[in-house]
């Protein structure tokens, strides 16, 4: 099979890569011909999915949290790949919960990382983007439908969607395209998690919901986010793609 390379010489940093659909994400874009760099929270993962990846990934342990990570991670693949042509950035899911169970502390920790280190990292990648550069921020279908349990979910993803239309009028005129991802029941680890939560019969009950009657695996998200963040996609920007299965009822 012929190698694509519609991301040839091409450089991303991509936050939660080392698992889920970040990882997917990465092992796409890689498997394009780029480059990659690696941000994730456990070091031991992220050196397992960087060597996993090759000679076309490093890596950065670091939480979206910490105030000098986006700083770092811009500096550093500028110097390792001589240029930085976008970001997929994915925030590891907020803790379940109602809205009357989830504590103020739980909202202040998921505020910190999912929304202002998300926007951190993504104001440092487009202040060095040119012409061509792309940002993918990957969202949830709770951007647009509240999903029950996922309360810090719920609340935060919205607000970012909108940011993903409010900067990519800011940065369009210098050719810099950003773009939102509503990933839908995809079979990642998370997932997994929230279906144990929920007891018996919970994944079967949501593929009953899903109108192609499966869950989406992690290597059809990556396919989608890397196409999004490739040069074959330089007319799209500032819209929400949802990658669901159909599960979504608005257009």
């Amino acid at each position: 099979m012929t190698r694509s390379v519609e991301h040839d010489g091409r450089c991303y940093i991509v936050t939660g890569g080392s698992r889920g659909l970040g990882f997917a994400a990465a092992q796409a874009l890689v498997g394009a011909g780029a480059r990659v760099l690696l941000i994730g929270r456990d070091p031991d993962t992220l050196g397992a999915a960087a060597a996993d990846l090759g000679e076309s990934a490093i890596a950065i342990a670091g939480d979206l949290g910490d105030e000098m990570l986006a700083e770092v991670a811009v500096r550093r693949a500028l110097g390792e790949f001589g240029r930085l042509d976008g970001a997929l950035v994915s925030v590891g899911g907020p803790p379940p919960g109602s809205v009357m169970s989830t504590t103020d502390e739980q909202w202040r920790s998921s505020f910190d990382t999912i929304f202002v280190g998300a926007l951190r990292l993504i104001r440092h990648v487009c202040s060095a983007l040119g012409p061509g550069g792309a940002v993918g921020l990957v969202l949830s279908t709770s951007s647009r439908e509240p999903i029950p349990g996922l309360t810090v979910s719920n609340g935060l993803r919205p607000g970012l969607a909108m940011l993903v239309k409010d900067l990519s009028d800011e940065v369009a005129p210098r050719g810099v395209r950003v773009i939102g991802l509503m990933p839908g029941r995809i079979a990642t680890d998370r997932i997994a998690d929230l279906d144990a939560r929920a007891g018996d019969g919970s994944r079967e009950r949501a593929e009953a919901r899903i109108p192609m009657r499966r869950y989406g695996t992690p290597a059809e998200f990556g396919e989608v986010a890397a196409f999004m963040l490739s040069e074959r996609a330089s007319y799209v920007t500032g819209c929400l793609i949802p990658v669901d299965g159909g599960v979504l009822r608005t257009p």
